[in-house]
């Protein structure tokens, strides 16, 4: 990003291109491909609720901190509303302006009701006039005007009303301020006439959820001459602002690399998938319930980590002790690697965190150097993501970034039903996943005993054969292929050979 004082002209052109601004915003400059052009009109709409005003404030706090002259003016809300809801994010408003532009109180007295003029015309010129001082008075750099929803319903009709922002901006630039106008779509007009107006619109929407927290998006409507990163993103209200998750696009960081192979730290293990998992390649490791698809993923964790290779891990059903604890009865010493800080292990809420946000958090892991990320489960991940017709998509770019990172990604995916052919899972992604290990149940001579085989892996041949599978104190433990069985996938296998020593 440009640095605020810097300008660059166009050659041939002669045109002098503004630096860009920072919003304040964590992740709102990458999706405005760097931030805001100075000198430029703004409009900034919403809802009641979504975040316009606390957007409007960092934006005008992060000019404060750059030395600007900064200025918000109030048509709707006083002074105290304001330094109140600032508060609630631990600021003090240290270095802005405020200026209540609003209605004085003798507009209730009755004698003051009547006039030859429409109250609306002389409501509206004071408004005016009160704005152009307050401008002149601190001279800004960054100017916040909220709302517009009091000048056009002033306005009284679009033809006016447009006059009016499009008379507001010429005046606006020629004080090389740089303007957000406010929009909470209270009046009755679509708002079209601003923003065709408008530099760049910025939309921030509030969907209502049948349970959880309600989800937030940021979308950018319009950007003259900037290609900024179109869609919907995620953002969230915490103390402090503001977070916005920018949508993630795989392509943008695209990269190629070698990729070795990483072993699983079980010899019979890694012959099966033909010596380990490449760097770069995802895996799905698929079975039903208590079958060990958990404990196999923290088998290749508990591999990696122990030869000094970064790791997270994201749980979405199992809590976090209850992991760590069962990995360390197995002789999987992860909370020691807790403590050294070569892996990370985060219990997500499907119902509280969005998917733009659990996607950021596995960007940061792999942007700390993560080699191993493990998702435990697909189902749940599956259930972060509210629309059910972009949950491939969604695992299509994250799985792709990862890729394109040299990260190794499991994926752990539960299959309903305990036995037969007709398990089904109501997240599949074995067809985006390069590796499918399947873990299956199965019955023989009085007992259940568990399988493992490898359906797929690109890039390399692997052992078609199935083995028996078994967890016990010394971890993991897998025998020779079953020879003897036919059947096993059905989970009742005739028996013909040799039972697991």
């Amino acid at each position: 990003m440009m640095a605020p004082a810097q300008q660059t002209t166009v050659a041939g052109a002669g045109l002098v291109v503004p630096p860009l601004l920072s919003t304040g915003v964590p992740g709102l400059d990458t999706v405005l491909a760097g931030g805001l052009l100075a000198e430029r009109l703004y409009l900034l709409e919403g809802e009641p609720g979504t975040g316009k005003t606390t957007l409007a404030l960092q934006f005008l706090a992060e000019g404060a901190r750059a030395g600007e002259k900064v200025l918000y003016i109030a048509l709707a809300e006083s002074d105290i509303e304001l330094r109140a809801a600032a508060l609630s994010h631990g600021w003090d408003l240290a270095g802005i302006a405020v200026e209540e532009v609003a209605p004085s109180d003798d507009i209730l007295d009755p004698e003051r009701q009547y006039t030859i003029f429409h109250p609306s015309e002389i409501e509206l010129a004071s408004t005016n006039q009160r704005i152009l001082a307050a401008i002149e008075k601190h001279h800004p750099a960054r100017l916040v005007l909220d709302s517009l929803s009091e000048l056009q319903l002033l306005a009284e009709n679009p033809l006016r009303y447009r006059r009016q922002v499009i008379a507001l901006k010429q005046y606006l630039a020629s004080r090389h301020c740089t303007t957000i106008l406010i929009d909470d779509r209270s009046a009755l007009d679509d708002g079209l006439q601003v923003r065709s107006v408008a530099h760049c619109v910025i939309s921030l929407e509030l969907q209502n959820q049948a349970y959880g927290n309600d989800r937030r998006r940021v979308r950018v409507v319009k950007y003259r001459g900037v290609p900024f990163r179109s869609g919907t993103h995620d953002y969230k209200i915490a103390e402090g602002g503001l977070v916005v998750y920018p949508r993630l696009v795989a392509a943008d960081s695209r990269r190629d690399g070698n990729h070795h192979r990483l072993s699983s730290g079980i010899a019979e293990l890694d012959a099966m998938i033909g010596g380990g998992l490449e760097e770069g390649m995802s895996t799905l490791i698929s079975g039903p319930a208590g079958s060990g698809k958990s404990t196999l993923a923290a088998q290749f964790v508990h591999a990696a980590t122990a030869r000094g290779e970064p790791c997270a891990m994201f749980l979405f059903e199992e809590a976090r002790s209850k992991l760590l604890h069962r990995a360390d009865d197995l002789g999987m010493r992860l909370k020691d690697m807790l403590d050294t800080g070569l892996l990370s292990v985060q219990q997500v809420d499907p119902a509280e965190l969005t998917p733009g946000e659990f996607a950021q958090a596995v960007v940061d892991a792999a942007e700390r150097g993560a080699r191993v990320i493990a998702i435990d489960s697909l189902n749940g991940y599956m259930h972060a993501v509210p629309d059910e017709r972009f949950q491939s998509t969604y695992l299509h770019e994250l799985l792709n970034y990862l890729s394109q990172r040299g990260v190794a990604t499991l994926l752990v995916g539960v299959q309903q039903n305990m036995l037969g052919t007709a398990m089904t899972t109501s997240a599949d992604a074995s067809y985006l996943a390069d590796n499918v290990i399947m873990l299956r149940y199965y019955e023989t001579e009085g007992e259940v005993r568990q399988a493992i085989s490898v359906f797929k892996k690109r890039g390399s041949p692997h052992e078609r054969s199935i083995r028996r599978f078994e967890i016990g104190p010394q971890g993991i433990r897998i025998g020779p292929a079953l020879a003897g069985f036919h059947g096993i996938l059905t989970g009742m296998p005739t028996v013909g050979g040799t039972p697991f020593p």
